[in-house]
Protein backbone atom coordinates (compact mmCIF):
# COMPACT_ATOMS: atom_id res chain seq x y z
CA UNK A 1 0.00 0.00 0.00
CA UNK A 2 1.59 3.44 -1.16
CA UNK A 3 0.96 6.07 1.95
CA UNK A 4 1.04 9.82 1.66
CA UNK A 5 1.28 10.45 5.65
CA UNK A 6 1.17 8.73 8.60
CA UNK A 7 0.29 9.87 11.69
CA UNK A 8 0.08 8.39 15.29
CA UNK A 9 -3.08 6.76 14.75
CA UNK A 10 -3.72 7.50 11.03
CA UNK A 11 -2.31 6.21 7.70
CA UNK A 12 -3.05 8.77 4.65
CA UNK A 13 -3.33 7.15 1.24
CA UNK A 14 -3.89 7.88 -2.08
CA UNK A 15 -7.88 6.42 -3.22
CA UNK A 16 -8.29 3.46 -5.71
CA UNK A 17 -11.23 2.12 -7.84
CA UNK A 18 -11.62 -0.23 -4.78
CA UNK A 19 -12.50 2.14 -2.68
CA UNK A 20 -16.26 2.72 -3.88
CA UNK A 21 -18.08 0.81 -1.68
CA UNK A 22 -16.08 2.87 1.68
CA UNK A 23 -17.48 5.97 -0.24
CA UNK A 24 -20.63 4.61 -1.08
CA UNK A 25 -20.83 3.76 2.81
CA UNK A 26 -19.78 7.12 3.98
CA UNK A 27 -22.13 9.03 1.63
CA UNK A 28 -24.69 7.04 2.58
CA UNK A 29 -25.03 7.84 6.24
CA UNK A 30 -27.46 10.92 7.14
CA UNK A 31 -25.35 12.33 9.96
CA UNK A 32 -22.09 12.52 7.87
CA UNK A 33 -24.05 14.58 5.09
CA UNK A 34 -26.07 16.73 6.79
CA UNK A 35 -24.16 20.10 6.44
CA UNK A 36 -22.94 18.95 2.61
CA UNK A 37 -26.23 18.36 1.24
CA UNK A 38 -29.09 18.25 4.53
CA UNK A 39 -28.15 14.14 4.75
CA UNK A 40 -28.92 12.94 1.54
CA UNK A 41 -26.91 9.79 0.40
CA UNK A 42 -25.14 9.91 -2.56
CA UNK A 43 -25.81 7.33 -5.19
CA UNK A 44 -23.32 4.64 -6.14
CA UNK A 45 -23.22 6.01 -9.42
CA UNK A 46 -22.64 9.34 -8.83
CA UNK A 47 -19.79 8.38 -6.40
CA UNK A 48 -18.53 6.02 -9.46
CA UNK A 49 -18.70 9.19 -12.04
CA UNK A 50 -18.00 11.84 -9.97
CA UNK A 51 -16.98 11.41 -6.65
CA UNK A 52 -14.29 8.97 -7.27
CA UNK A 53 -12.54 10.79 -10.45
CA UNK A 54 -12.26 14.08 -8.25
CA UNK A 55 -10.63 12.12 -5.53
CA UNK A 56 -8.29 10.11 -8.04
CA UNK A 57 -7.28 13.72 -9.46
CA UNK A 58 -3.11 14.55 -9.36
CA UNK A 59 -2.32 18.45 -8.68
CA UNK A 60 0.79 18.74 -11.10
CA UNK A 61 1.63 21.69 -8.72
CA UNK A 62 1.94 19.38 -5.65
CA UNK A 63 3.38 16.35 -7.30
CA UNK A 64 0.39 14.51 -5.84
CA UNK A 65 -3.40 14.30 -5.41
CA UNK A 66 -5.70 16.52 -3.09
CA UNK A 67 -7.65 13.66 -1.58
CA UNK A 68 -6.42 11.08 0.78
CA UNK A 69 -8.18 7.88 2.28
CA UNK A 70 -8.02 7.43 6.10
CA UNK A 71 -7.36 4.56 7.57
CA UNK A 72 -6.80 4.02 11.46
CA UNK A 73 -3.06 2.54 11.55
CA UNK A 74 -4.23 -0.16 14.17
CA UNK A 75 -6.94 -1.72 12.41
CA UNK A 76 -6.86 -0.41 8.77
CA UNK A 77 -10.55 0.37 9.35
CA UNK A 78 -11.45 3.32 6.49
CA UNK A 79 -12.28 6.29 8.46
CA UNK A 80 -13.41 8.67 5.59
CA UNK A 81 -11.18 10.98 4.14
CA UNK A 82 -9.19 14.09 4.06
CA UNK A 83 -8.84 16.97 1.26
CA UNK A 84 -5.64 18.96 0.78
CA UNK A 85 -6.26 20.14 -2.43
CA UNK A 86 -4.56 23.41 -4.14
CA UNK A 87 -7.21 26.44 -5.11
CA UNK A 88 -5.11 26.81 -8.67
CA UNK A 89 -4.37 23.70 -10.50
CA UNK A 90 -0.69 25.40 -10.95
CA UNK A 91 -0.25 26.69 -7.57
CA UNK A 92 0.40 25.53 -4.29
CA UNK A 93 0.43 28.66 -2.73
CA UNK A 94 -3.50 27.97 -1.11
CA UNK A 95 -4.36 25.21 -0.29
CA UNK A 96 -8.23 23.75 0.98
CA UNK A 97 -8.45 21.63 4.03
CA UNK A 98 -11.34 19.30 4.42
CA UNK A 99 -12.36 16.56 6.08
CA UNK A 100 -14.98 13.81 5.75
CA UNK A 101 -15.09 11.24 8.54
CA UNK A 102 -17.96 8.61 9.56
CA UNK A 103 -19.75 8.40 12.44
CA UNK A 104 -17.75 5.82 14.63
CA UNK A 105 -14.79 8.27 13.91
CA UNK A 106 -15.92 10.75 15.39
CA UNK A 107 -15.14 12.64 18.74
CA UNK A 108 -11.38 10.71 18.84
CA UNK A 109 -9.28 13.10 17.19
CA UNK A 110 -8.53 12.10 13.92
CA UNK A 111 -9.88 15.29 12.11
CA UNK A 112 -7.59 16.77 14.69
CA UNK A 113 -4.47 14.95 14.26
CA UNK A 114 -5.17 14.25 10.05
CA UNK A 115 -5.99 18.20 9.53
CA UNK A 116 -2.83 19.08 11.85
CA UNK A 117 -0.86 16.68 9.56
CA UNK A 118 -1.63 17.80 6.75
CA UNK A 119 -1.00 21.52 7.59
CA UNK A 120 2.53 20.42 8.82
CA UNK A 121 3.56 18.52 5.68
CA UNK A 122 2.02 21.29 3.30
CA UNK A 123 4.04 24.24 4.99
CA UNK A 124 7.30 21.84 5.55
CA UNK A 125 7.37 20.03 2.03
CA UNK A 126 4.88 21.15 -0.68
CA UNK A 127 5.37 25.05 -0.52
CA UNK A 128 2.18 26.28 0.81
CA UNK A 129 1.84 30.01 1.72
CA UNK A 130 -1.85 29.69 3.18
CA UNK A 131 -4.52 27.11 4.34
CA UNK A 132 -8.10 27.61 4.13
CA UNK A 133 -10.85 25.97 5.22
CA UNK A 134 -14.85 26.29 5.11
CA UNK A 135 -17.85 25.01 6.84
CA UNK A 136 -21.60 26.15 7.51
CA UNK A 137 -21.68 28.76 10.15
CA UNK A 138 -23.92 26.06 12.76
CA UNK A 139 -21.37 23.02 11.82
CA UNK A 140 -19.72 23.30 15.62
CA UNK A 141 -17.75 20.45 15.30
CA UNK A 142 -15.74 21.20 12.17
CA UNK A 143 -15.30 24.84 13.18
CA UNK A 144 -13.67 23.25 16.90
CA UNK A 145 -11.21 20.72 14.39
CA UNK A 146 -10.53 23.75 11.98
CA UNK A 147 -9.90 26.04 15.40
CA UNK A 148 -7.84 22.58 17.25
CA UNK A 149 -5.66 22.62 13.99
CA UNK A 150 -4.67 25.78 14.88
CA UNK A 151 -6.55 27.89 12.01
CA UNK A 152 -8.21 31.08 12.84
CA UNK A 153 -11.36 32.69 11.49
CA UNK A 154 -11.34 35.07 9.00
CA UNK A 155 -15.09 36.06 7.88
CA UNK A 156 -18.37 34.59 7.43
CA UNK A 157 -19.95 34.68 4.21
CA UNK A 158 -23.05 33.55 1.75
CA UNK A 159 -22.63 30.45 -0.25
CA UNK A 160 -24.46 29.59 -3.38
CA UNK A 161 -26.14 26.98 -2.68
CA UNK A 162 -27.95 25.41 -5.41
CA UNK A 163 -30.37 24.11 -2.53
CA UNK A 164 -30.96 25.61 1.10
CA UNK A 165 -30.08 23.26 3.61
CA UNK A 166 -31.14 23.46 7.61
CA UNK A 167 -28.72 25.80 8.84
CA UNK A 168 -27.61 27.38 5.34
CA UNK A 169 -29.23 31.05 6.36
CA UNK A 170 -26.82 31.51 8.82
CA UNK A 171 -23.84 31.07 6.38
CA UNK A 172 -20.82 29.79 6.04
CA UNK A 173 -17.80 30.55 7.92
CA UNK A 174 -13.96 30.98 6.41
CA UNK A 175 -10.87 29.77 8.62
CA UNK A 176 -7.65 29.98 7.53
CA UNK A 177 -3.14 29.53 8.45
CA UNK A 178 -0.92 30.98 7.04
CA UNK A 179 2.99 29.74 6.75
CA UNK A 180 4.06 32.51 8.37
CA UNK A 181 1.40 32.67 11.74
CA UNK A 182 2.19 28.61 11.35
CA UNK A 183 5.96 28.97 11.67
CA UNK A 184 5.68 31.69 14.83
CA UNK A 185 3.23 29.25 16.92
CA UNK A 186 6.18 26.18 16.72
Amino acid sequence: MQVFLETERLVLRPFNDTDVDHLVALDDDPDVMRFINGGRPTSREAIQERTLPRLLHDYPCLGTRGYWAAEEKATGTFLGWFEFRPLDEHSPAVVELGYRLNRAAWGKGYATEGSRALIDKGFTDLGVERVTANTMAVNTRSRRVMEKAGMSFLRTFTGDWPEAIEGSEHGEVEYELTRVDWAQRR
